[in-house]
């Protein structure tokens, strides 16, 4: 048993050390090389619709995803939280669900192999197991909820910039058509996840689709609220003729004076939150610092004095 959590520990090391060193150094130093050649105009998938080749691992995901028997009113949800998440593909729901299958299955062996040692009790290791295989198959909905709520933070302050640039192009001279696609050109190095849904939208409108149909799909696929608004806001501005530079600058001030007053709000929470840290963490360690030492001498000279004159 303990050469197989050696084992265990030994393969969770390695890949834990590949990763980081892939995204640390392999990954950045990939791309320098990319920088550094001749520059080539190259496609974006977004654009073409052409992704990368799928490994083996991925494959074997997708086939255990295909076989589980799900119910077309999850799959539907299940596609909704992954395009919030920036996950489009066609398979991305096939290894969603092989994926939760994979995990269930493998933490299901991890805490088969590894209850004697982590405890004796038979209940335990029965609960153990259960644990192990809910986890397993509930967890990557939770990562993907999380991925969502990221996501969405991540537009939500890339917001105000991006309306910002697009006052600029309206007011150049450009159609709102116009500086939407200038807008996605421009913040793909900055702002990446505003840059591909106006990008979306673009490519929407190419293919024929109204501007207020594109806009609402914008907003239907990330969920978040401030997008929402600015939606409701372009599609009233388009419908009733009113400015859409005005608009849009308004909007974009409503939302910086809002983040301001959001963080206000955090910054006036911390300190009730900080009660309970400072009672059960802080204060202990003070009151002993202060009155550690008189404590001492209490215990050095007035117990055994009473103790003196008790007898």
């Amino acid at each position: 048993m303990a050469i197989l959590l050696s084992v265990i520990l030994f393969l969770f090391l390695m890949g834990a050390i590949t990763i980081f060193g892939y995204r640390r150094y392999a990954k950045p130093g990939r791309v320098l090389d990319q920088l550094g050649g001749a520059t080539v105009a190259v496609e974006s998938p977004l654009l073409t619709g052409v992704e990368a080749q799928p490994s083996m691992l991925v494959k074997i995901t997708q086939q255990i995803g295909e076989k589980v028997p799900v119910s077309p009113q999850d799959v539907s949800v299940a596609r909704r939280m992954l395009v919030a998440a920036g996950h489009r593909s066609e398979i991305a729901v096939r290894i969603y669900y092989g994926l939760k299958v994979v995990l269930c299955i493998a933490l299901l062996i991890v805490a088969f192999f590894t209850r004697d040692a982590i405890t004796a009790n038979p209940v335990l290791r029965i609960v153990l197991l259960v644990a192990a295989g809910l986890a397993g198959y509930f967890g990557p909905g939770f990562f993907l909820d999380h991925m969502v709520s990221a996501r969405q933070e991540r537009l939500k302050l890339s917001l105000p910039d991006a309306l910002d640039l697009m006052v600029v192009c309206v007011e150049a001279g450009l159609g709102l058509d116009q500086a939407i696609r200038s807008v996605s050109e421009e913040l793909k190095i900055t702002h990446r996840e505003i840059s591909e849904e106006l990008g979306l939208v673009t490519l929407e409108m190419r293919a024929g689709k109204r501007r207020a149909e594109a806009l609402k799909n914008l907003a239907d696929r990330t969920g978040e609220a401030e997008l929402r608004k600015l939606v409701a806001i372009l599609i009233q501005s388009d419908r009733f003729g009113t400015s859409i530079a005005e608009s849009l600058r308004t909007h974009s001030d409503f939302m910086r004076v809002r983040r301001r007053q959001e963080a206000e709000e955090r910054a006036a929470k911390v300190g009730v939150k900080l009660v309970f840290p400072i009672f059960f963490f802080i204060l202990p360690s003070m009151l002993i610092v202060a009155a550690g030492p008189g404590l001492l001498q209490i215990f050095k000279y007035l117990f055994p004095l009473m103790k003196s004159y008790g007898q």
